[in-house]
């Protein structure tokens, strides 16, 4: 197991490196850069724009430029924004908790309905409640999220005045119910194609246990249908949906950024979109890599899970 450990960390410090090089260099080839902003600024001179890109590093070579930001990042300093000089590790924290807080209710909003509806979906199989929840998956995993989005906000928010339409509480309030008010609409909105993609893989790895002989033989003894169901049918389902929790964490995500712009939720992806609007380049770069941890570490301990619960998952 420490083997297998120590393996999968040195992947993921190359797969970090690669991420690094390939998102630096990406960046560069967009329009502008950050001395645009600049630029916009009423009477500023050729030589303001020199002095002000001299002080930024922006006149070195670009591999210059990236060795050295390389360097600071493996030293933890993660550099400082273009766009209020604060420490980028700062600004990504203080928009992390958000993040993480409509990230987690949309998990546990898509788990919960997921596994309900794909267990359902495998006990009724062909029934009309299989059929409308497969239509529904379907229309789910094809419709744009940002669409479902202002739906969402058209009818709860404009037509029936439940629900705010955005941000992530109350001016002046900010008390816990505020907070859970406002992210009833983008938790539920990001946890919609999750719910989707949960409970066709629930019902499959349901309909293959249901198969299995162990199955058959538990309803030879006599158990009943509801005990077979819930100890031997259900338990053993779940173990695939173990690691397909890790690998939603990339869809999370990505999700959340579409999520958090159209509600004007204060996280990370809303942050990635006015930083890169802005050509902040060190508070992209700094996003980029932060959400490329997460990810590897999400993976990871899916793996390490899925071993621990199921004996037969040997880790080399």
């Amino acid at each position: 197991m420490l083997r297998y450990i120590v393996g999968r960390i040195g992947q993921s410090l190359v797969l970090l490196f690669l991420v690094s090089i390939i998102g630096y260099f990406v960046l560069l080839l967009a329009p502008g850069g950050p001395m645009s902003q600049f630029a916009l600024t009423p009477g500023i001179s050729k030589q303001d724009l020199d002095r002000i890109a001299e002080q930024m590093g922006l006149n070195r070579p670009i591999i210059v430029q990236y060795v050295d930001w390389l360097w600071h990042l493996l030293q933890g300093d993660w550099g400082a924004s273009f766009r209020d000089n604060r420490p980028v590790l700062t600004v990504i924290l203080d928009h992390l908790p958000a993040t993480l807080l409509l990230m987690g209710s949309a998990t546990a909003i898509a788990m919960t309905l997921g596994v309900w509806i794909g267990i359902m979906g495998a006990i009724r199989r062909y029934s009309i409640f299989d059929y409308a929840a497969t239509v529904g998956a379907m229309i789910a995993l094809s419709v744009p999220t940002f669409w479902f989005g202002l739906i969402a906000i058209y009818v709860f928010s404009l037509n029936l005045g439940w629900f705010p339409a955005g941000n992530m509480y109350t001016i002046g309030s900010g008390s816990v119910g505020d907070v859970l008010w406002h992210l009833v609409l983008p938790a539920s909105v990001l946890a919609l194609v999750d719910v989707a993609i949960w409970s066709r893989y629930m019902r499959t790895a349901t309909l293959d246990v249901v198969n299995q002989d162990f199955i058959k033989t538990a309803r030879a003894k006599g158990l009943s249908a509801r005990r077979v169901l819930f100890k031997h049918v259900v338990g053993n389902a779940l173990l695939p949906m173990i690691t397909l929790a890790g690998l939603q964490v990339p869809a999370l995500l990505g999700g959340a950024l579409v999520t958090e712009t159209v509600f004007t939720w204060p996280g990370m992806g809303r942050l990635f979109l006015d930083s890169l609007g802005y050509n902040d380049y060190p508070v992209v770069m700094g996003l980029l890599m932060f959400s490329a941890v997460l990810v590897l570490i999400g993976n990871l301990l899916a793996d390490l899970i899925s071993a621990f619960v199921d004996p037969r998952i040997r880790l080399a």
